[in-house]
């Protein structure tokens, strides 16, 4: 992973007037902490922040920090946004230490072809879109691949099958299942009718070749 360099300037004031005041000049108000430091608000250009935040590794850029000559590798923790713009108000900064391991979310994508589910003109469900993983800042991937083509209608693949990368092990419980292969609600009223149809022809049939019994006289 690719490590950004950002200089953050401290001394800024705190309040809502003064963080306005910030992003109206092209800053972005944040908190650093973490390592058992003490939390430092800073703020950051929003061009360099902006920039750093859009790279292929996302929220899991590894950022160094440098805070009054002092450097300190980082990841962002949290964005605030506002709830209708969705402008970036505040962001927090967590400080890491390049050889421990620290828990992310990476995003999960689906690869290969389910082919017995879609023979079955089934659906797969991705369950989950974003895996907690456990891994060393600098080993943390920018995307997991989980491989479908094993799977099959009315079974799931859970995260114990997912090859991960040297340095990167799941945070949560391996049994959890991320993809399931399901059959559509199309596809049961379709197999329901055609079962429906075959049954009243075959019944249809039975009638014909039954022979009538003789009225008795």
């Amino acid at each position: 992973m690719s490590e950004l360099l950002l200089k953050a300037e401290v001394g800024r004031a705190e309040g809502t007037r003064s963080s306005r005041r910030l992003r109206r000049d092209g800053a972005i108000p944040a908190v650093v902490y973490g390592l058992g430091g003490e939390s430092q608000t800073v703020s950051i250009a929003w061009a360099d922040l902006r920039q750093a935040l859009t790279t292929d590794q996302g929220l899991n850029a590894l950022i160094t920090l440098e805070i009054e000559g002092s450097k300190q590798l980082s990841l962002v923790k949290e964005i605030q946004r506002h709830p209708v713009r969705r402008d970036v108000l505040h962001v927090d900064f967590i400080r890491v230490d390049a050889d421990a391991e620290v828990e992310v979310e990476v995003r999960l994508v689906l690869t290969g072809e389910a082919k017995a589910v879609e023979q079955a003109s089934g659906m797969v469900d991705q369950i989950i879109h974003n895996l907690a993983v456990l891994a060393k800042p600098d080993s943390i991937p920018e995307e997991l691949h989980a491989d479908i083509s094993d799977l099959e209608v009315g079974n799931s693949l859970r995260v114990s099958e997912i090859e991960f990368p040297p340095g990167v092990r799941p945070a949560g419980d391996p049994d959890t299942a991320f993809a399931v292969g399901l059959i559509t609600r199309s596809t049961k009223e379709f197999i329901r009718a055609e079962k429906a149809a075959s049954e009243a022809a075959a019944a249809e049939e039975f009638e014909e070749e039954t022979p009538e019994e003789p009225e008795e006289s």
